[in-house]
């Protein structure tokens, strides 16, 4: 059974075709629902002239309930036209493997492919939305995202002996915290209560304010008021600007102090020795695959590797939770090629045969038996690994670049010995990675910003200038006066290590990202220098069809600041609105008609 976003509403019932079409109960959509506008402002306002279920749209895809069929095993319990992706995958994802033996309640994530690019009335609003958050938090455009909360009892009154359902919430948003938290509100109740209490959770969803960047948000699910703040790019990498519960308060529940962190220091803990290495592997983009003894940890360990080189996107392919039955399981356990740049979460058996051939693999233990201390130290080699019963620890043949840090090792051992909270341990070793990572990237930022032309090359009456080309020597002997040794400790073979990562996903990620920041920039630049001409003067010069054509040039230019969001000056685009207005009077009573009339895109 399945609640789905707007796309789905009023779609006509489609018949089972096969196995992977189980036919089972459906709730119908909730009714249309007048939205109230904001509390004033632009986006306030734009968000006021939303429709019914684009507010639900802008959080979350669908809901769904996976349920186990003794004879299908399991099956996704809708009726309705499923749109994200294989409803097999789906089905298998949302449940553990039955070696896992999840007893209780068990909250975990997965992620998989979207099936196709689909656009929604939604589209330019969610890339507003999105234009100011942090790199690792923005909107997936290729993925989804599954956030699974789990329960299997017993129940001597089922044939099977267990009551075993899992219910799912597919985002493209990576808050990861946030939507493990309102699991923990909205399953409890929905087993409870069953279906009607799901709808009234998409009522209340479809009531929120969307998911701005910078906005504290206060979101009423079911009874319970959760506050969040989304982070924005402005904030300090490192620093989370905790929201504060005031007294005006008095209906809010829950306050979250993040709405994706996973708790790093918990997840390293059974390999901590191993943290730095970790890091490199994970910034440059090798084959990692991390096999746990549960999706839960599975999950949170593939996470949290991602998460490890913040503010740096990572930017290929992971999977908190991989299984057998996923699309993509032949593409990625192939032997005819290297494995790609991936980092793959799995707890089934067959995987310690299955990817024995990959070049680095990380065995994860019980985290909650992780009360005395980790022993190993050695890196395992991979020959060693044979089944999933393997010892927790490294196995690979990689060698770090870098000299081993003892400093965070043995601070951390500290506090394990001095029963340090959890959440310092989580902080010290969070600032840690973000230093790091912080210590590399800086040089790349102040090559990349050298390559930016100087403002006086800009000329309005001409295209704006190029950036210059990266060129990786040039870069390279930066690295003698101006490279990480000015902010890091560490030792070692840090040329190395840039040779590698500027032939790796998360070089080419980032600075495509870069690139396109500052090429805006430059149209932004030749835009206020255009804004600052005296454009009444120099028509005087011009033949009639000449200045058309500029009063044409000037709306292209306008078109593109708005539609990219180009980082102008407050009051330029204004300007330039009323530059092209002043020209256009300067021409005859017909051109001004023509001119006049908006501009179909």
């Amino acid at each position: 059974m399945a609640l789905q976003g707007p796309e789905e509403l009023g779609e006509p019932v489609e018949e089972p075709e096969d196995l992977d079409d189980q036919d089972a109960s459906s709730i119908s959509p909730a009714e249309e629902i007048t939205l109230p506008p904001g509390p004033g402002g632009d986006e306030e306002t734009e968000e006021a002239l939303l429709l019914p279920w684009d507010r639900f749209s802008a959080w979350l895809h669908c809901i769904c309930v996976v349920g186990f069929d003794l004879e299908l095993g399991q099956a996704v319990e809708v009726r309705q036209k499923y749109p994200p992706g294989p409803k097999t995958s789906i089905c298998y994802l949302s449940f553990p493997d039955s070696n896992s033996g999840c007893l209780g309640d068990t909250q975990f994530c997965f992620r998989f492919r979207q099936g196709s690019n689909r656009k929604t009335s939604l589209g330019c609003f969610l890339e507003t939305t999105d234009r100011d958050a942090p790199p690792c938090l923005k909107r997936e455009q290729g993925h989804y995202y599954g956030y699974v909360y789990f329960r299997q009892v017993r129940d001597k009154s089922l044939k099977r002996g267990y009551f075993q359902k899992s219910l799912v919430l597919i985002s493209q948003l990576p808050y990861v915290t946030f939507f493990h938290s309102l699991l923990k509100i909205m399953a409890p109740e929905y087993f409870e209560k069953q279906e009607p209490c799901l709808e009234a959770a998409c009522n209340d969803i479809d009531r929120w304010p969307t998911p701005h960047p910078g906005r504290i948000l206060t979101l009423p699910i079911m009874g319970v008021v959760l506050k969040v703040r989304i982070p924005t790019s402005y904030d300090k990498p490192g620093t989370s600007q905790l929201v504060q519960s005031a007294q005006s308060d008095s209906m809010v529940s829950i306050v979250l102090p993040t709405i994706h962190e996973v708790d790093l220091f918990r997840c390293f803990y059974p390999v901590f020795f191993h943290l730095q290495m970790l890091w490199e592997l994970v910034l440059l983009g090798e084959a990692l695959v991390v096999m746990a003894p549960s999706p839960a940890e599975s999950s949170d360990t593939v996470l949290a590797l991602v998460s490890c080189i913040a503010p740096l996107r990572y930017c290929s392919d992971f999977r908190p939770y991989f299984t057998i039955h996923d699309s993509e399981f032949k593409e990625y356990t192939t032997r005819t090629q290297a494995p790609p740049s991936v980092i793959l979460g799995v707890t089934n058996p067959f995987f310690a045969k299955t990817l024995q051939h990959w070049p680095h693999i990380i065995r994860i233990g019980d985290m909650k038996q992780a009360g005395e201390m980790a022993k190993q130290m050695k890196v395992k080699k991979l020959k060693n690994l044979k089944t999933l019963d393997s010892k927790p620890g490294v196995y690979t043949a990689y060698k770090p670049y870098l000299n081993k840090d003892e400093e965070i090792i043995k601070q951390l051992q500290k506090g394990v010995q001095q029963k340090r909270p959890s959440a310092a341990q989580n902080a010290i070793l969070r600032r840690y990675f973000l230093e790091l990572t912080q210590s590399f990237i800086i040089p790349l930022e102040r090559y990349v910003a050298s390559l930016m032309p100087l403002q006086k090359s800009i000329s309005p009456w001409k295209s704006p200038p190029q950036l210059r080309p990266f060129i990786q020597q040039d870069f390279m002997k930066t690295l003698e006066k101006a490279g990480p040794q000015l902010t890091s400790r560490l030792k070692g073979d840090w040329i190395g290590l840039y040779r590698h990562f500027l032939k790796s996903p998360n070089f080419d990620g980032w600075f495509r990202n870069r690139r396109k920041e500052m090429t805006q920039k430059l149209e932004a630049l030749h835009l206020e220098a255009l804004c600052e001409e005296d454009l009444q003067k120099r028509i005087q010069k011009h033949t009639e069809v000449e200045t058309v054509d500029l009063v044409l040039k000037l709306k292209d230019k306008l078109t593109q600041a708005e539609r990219e969001k180009l980082p102008v000056r407050p009051g330029t685009l204004e300007k330039l609105r009323a530059h092209i207005e002043g020209v256009i009077l300067t021409l005859p009573e017909d051109l001004q008609g023509i001119l006049h009339k908006p501009t179909t895109l």
